[in-house]
């Protein structure tokens, strides 16, 4: 491309040059031959002019006396009336330029110039012309190169941005060149990769979201099996089998919910339900888990508190906190339910250390975590609330505390945090 932008520009300004340059070399020797003609001429009757003014005062006239008035390269024939010519300066050789003159008493006057004068004359305007051409392609070769350079090396750069793009490296470059078309072109990739990046981002966050939030179910469910294999009786195998169910039915809604998130964090199918039974569905699923451990997983507060939001969602919310209390913290493990206003708390806290002052704020963010854990169990639930129109907060760190708000009466979306609990500790 640089090779025929360069040959391009190059042909054009050559066309400009032959064309214009013919033109202006046979106008200057027209001007130059006419320039001289009309010298040689003015020059006869200047001569002519003072041979006259020497008669009419009765002077004499003669070469002598006119030889100062011819230049060197000149040559010029005097004739007098009623006498015989002569000759003032050296004849030239070869071409020559001649003018004429006839004065007031009848006296004639010749002037020859020689041609090489004038042939020398076009030659240096000739040589003048030729340099400017010269120079005019020299600048047309190097505008010819800057120019192809600027327009081949973003072309050069879009497509290595191109290539990064279908190579899987979605990061947006914001480079512009100073051209609108390939600024335009510029635009819409570094749009594109914006575009993946989310794409890949929200494709990472669902794999994680959804090995974190199913490892629970899958466990509580494998747990449930195993009793089952342990077993012969008709009525453990049943009961345990109902309960089985009920946690493939919570896997399932935990899927439909990740799934429901990735598209839409904001959609949702917010309904009035009782806190008690999904409050008492998580104390029987976790209460094995800390008997395992020497823990024991109690509720307390008011009863029979009604909330807007979707169940499943509240029961993978308190389910990301239990976990979170039974892998961090220490002691007995409380679920305790308040009102405030017009919203329903859930709090959930546990006798251990508490939250390390350098996370503070932070133990909500993605990544972060005190133990060696995915660090996204807290993000995931705090989002999941969110979505339901309630909201996650870390009440107290020392023994931790962490509060669910969830309103008691439907509202339109999108949601606004209600005023605080004037009695809770931040």
């Amino acid at each position: 491309m640089r090779r025929r932008l360069i040959q391009s520009t190059l042909a054009v300004v050559l066309v400009v040059i032959a064309v214009f340059g013919v033109s202006l070399v046979i106008v200057e020797t027209r001007t130059i031959s006419t320039s001289a003609q009309e010298r040689v001429s003015s020059e006869a009757q200047r001569l002519a002019s003072i041979v006259d003014s020497r008669l009419i005062g009765a002077g004499a006239v003669n070469a002598e006396i006119l030889r100062a008035q011819v230049t060197q390269d000149r040559y010029a024939v005097i004739k007098l009336p009623g006498e015989p010519a002569f000759t003032v300066g050296s004849k030239p050789d070869g071409e020559v330029i001649r003018g004429h003159a006839t004065g007031e008493e009848g006296e004639t006057v010749v002037v020859e110039e020689p041609r090489s004068s004038v042939t020398r004359e076009v030659g240096r305007t000739l040589l003048i012309i030729a340099l400017v051409a010269l120079l005019a392609v020299v600048a047309a070769v190097l505008l010819a190169i800057r120019q192809a350079n600027r327009l081949a090396s973003p072309l050069t750069d879009l497509a290595e941005t191109a290539e990064r793009l279908g190579s899987g490296d979605p990061r947006p470059r914001h480079k512009r060149y100073g051209v609108p078309e390939l600024d335009r072109v510029a635009d819409v990739l570094d749009s594109s990769a914006e575009r993946i990046a989310r794409m890949l981002t929200a494709e990472r966050r669902l794999a994680a979201d959804a090995s974190h939030q199913l490892r629970t179910p899958l466990t509580a469910l494998s747990m449930r099996l195993e009793e089952i294999t342990l077993t012969d009786d008709p009525d453990t195998v049943k009961e345990e089998a109902n309960v089985a169910l009920t946690q493939v039915e919570r896997l399932t809604d935990v899927v439909e919910r990740l799934l429901t998130n990735a598209r839409d964090p904001r959609t949702g199918s917010a309904v009035t339900f009782d806190l008690d039974e999904v409050i008492q569905q998580q104390l029987a699923e976790w209460r094995p888990a800390y008997r395992g451990v020497g823990r024991a997983i109690v509720s307390s507060g008011k009863r029979h508190l009604q909330a807007v939001g979707t169940p499943g969602a509240v029961a993978q919310v308190l389910a990301a906190l239990i976990e979170n209390s039974l892998m961090h913290g220490g002691g007995t493990v409380a679920l305790r339910t308040r009102v405030t206003g017009n919203q329903a708390v859930i709090e959930v806290t546990d006798e251990g250390p508490g939250v390390p002052a350098d996370l503070g704020a932070r133990i909500f963010e993605r990544t972060i975590s005190g133990r060696n854990s995915t660090g996204i169990g807290l993000a995931v639930a705090r989002d999941l609330a969110e979505a339901d129109g309630g909201r996650l907060e870390m009440l107290q760190t020392k023994p931790p505390v962490f509060g669910l708000f969830l309103s008691r009466t439907p509202i339109k979306r999108p949601p606004t945090a209600p005023d605080d609990d004037p009695t809770t500790v931040r």
